[in-house]
């Protein structure tokens, strides 16, 4: 098994900076979604709503992804289909260059970093500019994204303040960390790539195969501005994000700002069909991408995996994700919801650490707007890693072990008997602060409870007996 989590997780932990930053950003998320979806009455109907049209969605999906092509291609845009990463990157960059520009603009899209399309673009000759003010911090910053909706939520104002000046050029000099001056700067930066760029490249809350109207909601304009002023358009979506009907966004529309954000409604709903004479750009592409969720779709108690919505209320909500930090994960998807996604993207071998990434406690199934079971995914997915192989030979030995042990009512005595006698010199105050290798990660944060001097089975035994 892979240990990229473990490691990553010990090196967020001892970033102190980090875990203060988290915490209070994540708490102060957690606050306002927990006020905005109590004041609703429905709002269970609604969760329950989003989960049976996402349910309907991919029982038909391919029928949906057929009506929604038709529907693009008759209001004049173009589909294509990408079976991976690869593809999807080799058509963008095709288009681009098509386009005869060597930049381009970005609106927020986790998508197009699923499948790594800045460095292809880059590799191309192309420069892309993120217009997304968080997304733009960690571009400059040569980072990954630690937070699907917060990309930057790991630095603090003073961090973004030296970033700017150093990379910002006049627009930087001399800026203060104040959140307006530092608005201001981002804005007097970027008005001038979104007036000269002839292409843009967006992601896409949400597709209706009724219509072909393709949608993004965002916070802050930029994403408005990209939609409407370039000549060409590039839209990437992953194949589950159809809806069926234009009225189903009514129901999405309320679920993915509150559970996101904690705002009645997005500042920013941007809705498109095709291309409009003198209305907006004169070219749009809409590029389909499967890239693994087929065999996600294909996979009966892991489907539910593609109702993601990329609300990110199950990351504000995890303790691991808050104290490890989003960079752990190795990932454009983090925290529990990436701890299930990433696995299945790239697979068990390669992220085969990720479904460990969790307590299990249940939060992330408690809050999540579309109902996802994903502590039962995260289960599933365990005892694919063993059952698979890629689980570490020490641990598929202790396994092994284990099952012999248990299977074996002498062999179980004898070890609770040689357990109680061995733990005498490690217990302390009825606990093991410290257990030795390869034993010794149970006891790293946490103590480990005594064996009692009296199993259960024993107990029942003399309680027959009586």
């Amino acid at each position: 098994m892979s240990t990229n989590f473990p490691t990553r997780a010990a090196d967020g932990l001892r970033n102190t900076q980090q875990r203060r930053n988290l915490a209070k950003a994540t708490n102060t998320i957690r606050g306002k979604t927990a006020k905005v979806t109590a004041e609703l009455p429905d709002w269970e109907a609604l969760r329950e709503a989003g989960k049976a049209i996402k349910r309907e969605a991919h029982a038909k999906l391919d029928q949906y992804l057929l009506q929604l092509e038709e529907m693009v291609t008759k209001a004049g845009g173009h589909v294509h289909w990408a079976a991976d990463a690869a593809e999807a990157r080799e058509i963008i960059v095709r288009l681009t260059r098509q386009a005869g520009t060597d930049q381009v603009i970005k609106i927020k899209s986790m998508t197009t970093d699923e499948i790594e399309l800045n460095p292809a673009l880059e590799e191309a000759g192309i420069r892309p500019y993120e217009t997304d003010l968080a997304d733009m911090i960690v571009q400059m910053a040569k980072e990954r994204p630690s937070h699907l909706l917060v990309p930057a939520i790991h630095k603090n104002r003073v961090e973004i303040r030296d970033l700017f000046r150093a990379e910002m050029g006049e627009h930087g000099t001399g800026l203060s960390d104040r959140p307006p001056d530092l608005t201001r700067a981002a804005r007097a930066y970027l008005r001038q790539k979104f007036m000269e760029t002839k292409v843009a490249i967006s992601g896409a809350n949400f597709a209706v195969a009724e219509t072909g109207t393709v949608g993004v909601v965002e916070s802050e304009g930029n994403g408005r501005m990209c939609l409407t002023l370039p000549q060409v358009l590039i839209s990437i979506m992953g194949i589950e994000k159809v809806l069926p009907r234009f009225d189903d966004l009514s129901v999405f529309l309320q679920l993915l700002p509150r559970a996101a954000t904690g705002e009645r409604m997005n500042p920013y709903n941007s809705l498109w069909t095709g291309v409009h004479a003198g209305d907006g750009p004169c070219e749009f592409h809409l590029v389909l991408l499967d890239n693994g969720r087929s065999k996600i779709l294909a996979d009966e108690v892991a489907r539910e995996t593609l109702h993601c919505i990329r609300c990110s209320r199950c990351l504000n909500v995890c303790p691991v994700y808050e104290r490890a930090g989003g960079h752990a994960y190795d990932s454009m998807y983090q925290g529990p919801i990436g701890a299930i996604v990433t696995p299945q993207l790239r697979g068990l071998e390669e992220a085969g650490s990720l479904p460990y990434a969790s307590s299990l406690c249940g939060a992330c199934h408690e809050v999540c707007p579309v109902k996802i079971n994903i502590p039962q995914i995260l289960v599933h997915l365990r005892g694919r890693v063993v059952r698979e192989g890629h689980a570490g030979k020490g641990e598929a030995l202790a396994m092994g072990v284990a099952a012999r042990m248990f299977g074996n009512q002498g062999a179980l005595d004898w070890s609770l008997w040689a357990g109680r006698l061995g733990q005498k010199l490690l217990m302390r105050d009825g606990t093991l602060p410290w257990l030795p290798p390869p034993l010794s990660g149970w006891t790293l944060s946490r103590d480990f409870p005594a064996l009692p001097e009296q199993s259960f089975r024993d107990w029942w035994q003399k309680r027959e007996d009586k």
